[in-house]
């Protein structure tokens, strides 16, 4: 697919307001200080829940729900490298590496390099996430096999091994799929580089344990574990499939990316914190996560959204990204 020439692309400026931006980008402590503390809570309660009825049922749920805010973790680490989860700067570059993306092994300061080149050069070959936005549909076979390794546990293995390497400077950083060899250095380096990068997941998971430990139960953290390697990795295929898979390749906003509806089974899963509105975020990313259905309102009723970039569901993303067979 390939859009139309640079000249035919509108942006925010061309469909919204000087006051409807300023008013649509004003970000809030409070409301990200509110966001990060009912993510941990609902990680709290999963946690009490499989404690106080260890059963298997309950293990699984707790592992679904627990993923779903390892992703919520993930989209608040995006927030705050976009600057638009707190408006203090230290806030968004301290506060949210350690409460939101070390618990998922992730790093803000790296992410927020990678991410930014992505929004600069969305659907480009300069766009480093390009390897997650399939051009055409792959098959059925292909997605079923796809989701089998996710829930398996091979997926989240692999990633593990993945991060493992990126910490050890033997991989370059790449959340978009690319795997590309870092530069050779002696063996030594290698070691103290993955020292260096791997003791605050560690620390960061090392707390939540010993939190558990304290409170009688240390064995509930094996859900965790399980929610990271199984439908965590699911969720993260799922919503990197609805975002621009199958889109235009080109500078377009509103074109290469997509919008879609979440009922309350996706956003606890798959679309948390309004992630769903990834167009609109796109069109405007100083615009925090609490803003976008208001921006995704205006732009609707102005009819500025493309038929073809908004879907009513994440099962019909799964739809459009898959086929019968291979065109």
């Amino acid at each position: 697919m390939s859009s139309g020439s640079p000249d035919d692309v509108l942006g925010a400026a061309d469909l919204l307001s000087r006051d409807e931006i300023r008013a649509l980008t004003r970000g809030s402590n409070a409301i990200g200080a509110l966001a990060v503390a009912r993510t941990w809570l609902v990680i709290a309660a999963s946690f009490a829940a499989l404690a106080v009825w260890p059963h298997p049922l309950v293990f699984a749920a707790a592992a679904v729900v627990l993923a779903g805010r390892q992703l919520a973790l993930a989209v608040l680490m995006h927030e705050a490298a976009h600057g638009t989860l707190f408006r203090a700067r230290w806030a968004n570059e301290r506060l949210a590496d350690w409460l939101c993306a070390r618990p998922v092994w992730s790093d803000a300061a790296r992410y927020r390099r990678h991410h930014l080149q992505h929004h600069g050069h969305t659907g480009t070959e300069r766009d480093p996430d390009l390897g997650l936005a399939l051009a055409r549909p792959m098959t059925r076979r292909s997605l079923a096999r796809k989701i089998a390794r996710d829930l398996s546990g091979a997926t989240g293995v692999r990633r593990v091994i993945g991060l493992l390497m990126i910490d050890a400077e033997l991989l370059a950083y790449d959340v978009g799929g690319n795997i590309r060899r870092a530069e050779r250095r002696p063996l030594a380096h290698h070691a103290r580089a993955l020292a260096r990068n791997v003791w605050r997941p560690v620390a960061a998971n090392a707390v939540m344990l010993a939190a558990l430990w304290l409170a009688g139960c240390p064995w509930v953290y094996t859900a965790w574990i399980v929610a990271y390697l199984s439908p965590f990795s699911l969720f993260v295929r799922v919503r990197s499939l609805a975002e621009h898979a199958c889109m235009d390749r080109g500078p377009d906003p509103l074109r290469n990316t997509r919008t879609m509806r979440a009922g309350v089974l996706a956003r606890i899963t798959v679309a948390p914190l309004h992630v769903n509105y990834h167009l609109e975020h796109h069109l405007v990313p100083t615009v925090p996560w609490f803003r976008l259905p208001a921006l995704g309102r205006l732009l609707a009723a102005r009819d500025a959204i493309p038929a073809g970039s908004r879907l009513d569901s994440y099962l019909d993303v799964l739809r459009v990204v898959s086929a019968a067979r291979r065109a």
